[in-house]
């Protein structure tokens, strides 16, 4: 078993950024490296801008992937290619299987491009007043989305509705809300459910995430 210090990188979701990870604990022995969002390149599918981000792990040295949302996604894509010690999903899928029906119309009949950004971003800030965040996180996740690159979204939306992996990570442990509401349970079969949890609980939840992480992580270094 891995005895030494492990770095963990962590990937934040879609109009989000490090910000949301700030309740997270991890098990002293692990060091959080944050992997920002790079840019895309035009048409660049999700597992061709995965690989890109992939390039600035450390594989010399023992290491987890951690990913939120969308980030969750990009991690499943990068367990490919770099075989991290663990594969960590947060209100996420392991595959494109585990999509909701909806997002794969919602692509295939190019809805999306019906949808400005700055409506999606109008939708994302006004649905924290139905949300259960403290004051604080609210305004701090307002922040957050109000200054995420607009062109960014834009090209993620549909990079996510075309997504393409059939298999699942190796390794990989799933921590999903039973009330997820951007990516509801019904579709996938995580290993980890907290009752109650919507899609932000990374936030709202992170007591009983950090106890499942202690829990998997700590396993790693016995």
């Amino acid at each position: 078993m891995i005895q030494t210090r492990i770095k963990a990188y962590l990937i934040s979701g879609l109009a989000a950024d490090s910000r949301v990870f700030k309740h997270l604990r991890l098990p002293e022995n692990f060091d959080i490296v944050h992997l920002d969002w790079i840019q895309p390149e035009k048409n660049e599918s999700l597992r061709a801008y995965s690989i890109r981000m992939a390039e600035r792990v450390n594989t010399e040295e023992p290491f987890v992937i951690l990913g939120l949302s969308m980030g969750g996604m990009i991690a499943a894509e990068i367990s490919k290619v770099k075989q991290p010690a663990k594969t960590i999903l947060v209100s996420s899928v392991p595959s494109s299987k585990n999509l909701p029906v909806y997002f794969k119309a919602a692509g295939s009949l190019k809805l999306y491009k019906l949808v400005p950004v700055t409506a999606l971003k109008w939708a994302a800030k006004t649905k924290r007043f139905f949300t259960t965040e403290t004051s604080e996180d609210k305004d701090l996740l307002r922040k957050v989305i109000q200054e995420s690159d607009n062109h960014f979204i834009k090209w993620a939306v549909e990079a996510i509705l075309k997504w393409n992996l059939q298999e699942l990570p190796t390794n990989f442990i799933h921590i999903h809300g039973s009330k997820d509401e951007v990516l509801p349970i019904r579709f996938t079969r995580p290993t980890h459910i907290i009752k109650g949890a919507g899609h932000m609980m990374v936030m709202t939840n992170a007591k009983e995430i950090n106890q499942i992480l202690s829990t998997e992580l700590e396993s790693l270094l016995k």
